[in-house]
């Protein structure tokens, strides 16, 4: 990372040159901690079937895992933006490695929740501060960045399935051979802190400078409005994420009897077309305006979510790409969005975001499995078909993109 430490003056190839270092560095660490996150949804059959686990007990693995994340993201981003701890992405990716390790060797269900807990943990700690390193390393296009920075992360999410059959072949013990992977991202997390620290007092000074500048500022009542909305957006977005990403794989065997190999593949495409969207929503959000982006990616999904429950085994794969692309698309757009709504709060922002992301994603989880106990799972996704539909609540939203500046 001491290649990317400084930028030459009057040198504008340079700077973009270590604006994009730092921006891969982050997405690749972001790959690396959601590919060890996801391995926790891909060996679900797995427990399942080892610790005769019922769709309840498996909801409530992934509530423990969110529960951690999502308290204490926005404690982290408050603490983190009046304090900002550049090493402190290292010592979450090692927490992340102590959950692994658990995870591994867990005896008994206990164990396994308890693992779940510290990898959130470890989540809590990473998205934030990585967040805020990204948006340090925008050079203005704070969309483009923070989308190449989630595209790491869903990136990794789409590995978990493929490694899943690795841990499937040899046993929940293999898990540690993953360990390698978070030592990894312990070390380019660490490089990427230096770089932080370095920097540290210059994108302070410039972030209170364009908090003084700032022409666009809302009504408090507008500002806390807004953010609702955006939330009851993430809401209609996360659970029905949460019940493809968690449950995807329990549909198939179950509505069209393919076996687990099989489902696993198919998962890893529907999470592959979600790391794809990613990737374009901040780019066409900074290029269309953020609300269009919005817009589109929650209500658009919805007439492909509605005919899924209603079709067969390779129409279902299909409609799962087209989900999966068009709703991942509108993270990047709402947190950027959420950010210019308030200015100089990139870690609370990040962190509530992130954090209610990961909540609501537990909570429906359990929820999503306490339902499919009740009636099937072939119910859960009839249901869970019609969240994009809160998509219509992007009309309240004001607009906030920046104005052009008058003419002296």
């Amino acid at each position: 990372m001491a290649s990317v430490e400084t930028t030459v003056p009057g040198n504008p190839s340079a700077t973009e040159q270590t604006v994009l270092k730092v921006l891969l560095a982050m997405s690749f660490s972001h790959l690396l901690n959601d590919t060890i996150q996801s391995l926790l949804p891909a060996i679900y059959p797995l427990l399942k079937e080892n610790y005769h686990l019922t769709f309840t007990q498996i909801g409530l693995i992934t509530l423990a895992f969110n529960t951690t994340a999502s308290l204490l993201q926005p404690i982290v981003g408050s603490y983190t933006d009046r304090s900002p701890k550049p090493y402190s992405l290292a010592i979450g990716m090692s927490i992340t490695l102590v959950g692994l390790i658990m995870l591994s060797r867990a005896a008994g269900y206990p164990m396994i929740l308890l693992a779940a807990a510290m990898v959130g943990m470890g989540s809590s700690i990473f998205h934030p501060e990585a967040s805020r390193i990204a948006h340090m390393a925008a050079g203005g296009r704070h969309g483009f960045a923070q989308s190449l920075f989630q595209v790491g992360g869903n990136l990794g999410s789409s590995l978990g399935p493929l490694a899943g059959l690795v841990i499937v072949a040899h046993g929940q013990s293999s898990i540690i051979w993953f360990g390698g992977i978070a030592g990894l991202g312990i070390y380019i997390l660490f490089r990427v802190g230096g770089w932080y620290q370095r920097n540290l007092a210059h994108y302070l000074a410039r972030t209170k400078a364009r908090q003084l500048a700032a022409t666009n500022q809302l009504p408090r009542r507008t500002v806390i409005f807004s953010i609702g909305i955006l939330l009851l957006l993430i809401f209609s977005k996360y659970v029905y994420l949460v019940s493809l990403s968690n449950y995807y794989t329990f549909y198939l065997i179950h509505q069209f009897h393919v076996s687990v190999q099989q489902s696993q593949v198919c998962l890893f495409i529907f999470l592959f077309s979600v790391a794809a969207g990613t990737f374009l929503g901040g780019p066409l959000g900074d290029r269309f305006g953020r609300k269009y982006i919005i817009w589109f990616s929650i209500l658009g999904v919805a007439p492909f979510s509605l005919t899924l429950p209603h079709v067969g085994l390779v129409a279902t794969v299909i409609l799962t790409v087209f989900i999966g692309g068009i709703l991942s698309s509108a993270f990047s757009a709402i947190l950027v969005y959420a950010q210019e709504l308030i200015p100089g709060k990139v870690g609370l922002i990040a962190g509530l975001f992130f954090g209610f992301a990961f909540g609501i994603g537990g909570l429906a989880s359990a929820a999503l499995g306490k339902l499919a106990d009740l009636t099937s799972i072939e119910h859960v996704f009839f249901v869970c078909g019609f969240l994009p539909l809160i998509g219509v609540l992007t009309a309240l939203l004001p607009n906030v993109e920046p104005r052009p500046k008058a003419k002296a």
